[in-house]
């Protein structure tokens, strides 16, 4: 027993010496002791640049430093969109969307928590793409059939706002492992459910601050954008298809303050007639000569045209002619700072 208590005591002061009792001791703290040696000198006939300094300390010049007192500006918030948060279910052409004015990343976080409180969990969730796909889930109104939906979050047309599209998919019960996603909903009805649940949640809810950071590139590029060219006139481009484009023209048009006094839909034109808003009152004779009623007339025409893939808008003077570009540039962003 004596024995084994005094191998015991060994191994306890063992364990407390550590590395000391080998031999080895802590140099950690050694370059405190480090002593400033002098300048190795070369024998006459050798290569000095061999010793040369591997990592020279440059000389820095003493200069004086005038000290600026400033504000330190307050960070902006994730979502810059000055208009009040709507959210409202467009529709064109059979094709349904949720839009809310709110950035993609701020709307991924939120839609995931509707999903949830739903009961419909996510079985996928690409914060990359915006692609949300559900598990199967059975509905109590519906005994034979599983449903799943899949979501597509995307930028808005407008700066930082969102859309939501949905795609219903329904499969036999038990048979939900041979069903493929369809290009279009299995059921309009189930769809716009959907839609219409996400929508009342997000209007319902209060203001939500919560960002994904992997969702901070959903859509990646804009959908319509100014496009500045070198050599030729400024113009809107729209990677929308040309429905949606038609439409959205009219409506940032006429939010716009342009008046439309004819349409030509097959020909991609619009005439409009436009003036700035100005807060002159009219002289005297120009209130004498002017009759009751203003003769609208058509000083613009606004053509949208297919290119390709996409959509361009251009403005041009009444007659076809061209504007010049400080002209241009102002009336093409009033329309894109009204395109829904």
């Amino acid at each position: 027993m004596k024995r084994l208590i005094s191998a015991l005591n060994v191994v306890v002061i063992l364990s407390l010496t550590g590395c000391g009792w080998l031999g080895l001791r802590d140099r950690s703290d050694d370059y405190l002791l480090a002593e400033e040696t002098a300048v190795t000198v070369v024998p006459e006939g050798l290569d000095q640049a061999v010793l040369g300094q591997l990592y020279p300390i440059p000389t820095i010049p003493l200069t004086s430093v005038e000290l600026i007192e400033f504000d330190v500006p307050r960070p902006q918030p994730a979502s810059v969109n000055t208009f009040e948060q709507s959210v409202k279910i467009q529709s064109l052409e059979g094709r349904r969307w949720v839009l809310i004015n709110v950035p993609p990343s701020e709307l991924w976080p939120r839609v995931r928590n509707v999903l949830n409180r739903s009961g419909v969990p996510a079985a996928l969730a690409d914060g990359s793409t915006g692609v949300i796909e559900t598990v199967w889930v059975k509905f109590n109104s519906d005994a034979e059939n599983s449903h799943r939906f899949r979501f597509q979050i995307s930028p808005g047309v407008q700066l930082d706002s969102a859309e939501i599209s949905a795609l219903h998919n329904q499969a036999p019960r038990s048979e939900e492992d041979q069903v493929q996603w369809p290009l279009s909903s299995d059921s309009d009805e189930r769809e716009k459910d959907m839609l219409s649940l996400i929508a009342n949640d997000l209007a319902g809810s209060e203001n939500y601050a919560s960002v994904s950071l992997l969702a901070q590139d959903i859509g990646g590029e804009a959908k319509v954008e100014v496009v500045i060219p070198e050599v030729s006139d400024p113009f809107i481009l729209a990677k929308l298809s040309f429905d949606r484009t038609w439409a959205s023209t009219i409506y940032a048009a006429d939010r716009g303050g342009f008046v439309s006094v004819d349409q030509n839909r097959s020909e991609g034109l619009i005439y409009v007639n436009y003036t700035p808003e100005t807060t002159e009152e009219p002289g005297f004779w120009a209130r004498l000569f002017s009759g009751d009623e203003d003769i609208l007339e058509v000083n613009y025409r606004i053509l949208v045209e297919r290119v390709g893939a996409n959509v361009e808008i251009h403005i041009i003077g009444a007659e076809g002619q061209g504007l010049n570009k400080a002209e241009t540039l102002r009336l093409l962003k009033i329309l894109r700072s009204n395109m829904s």
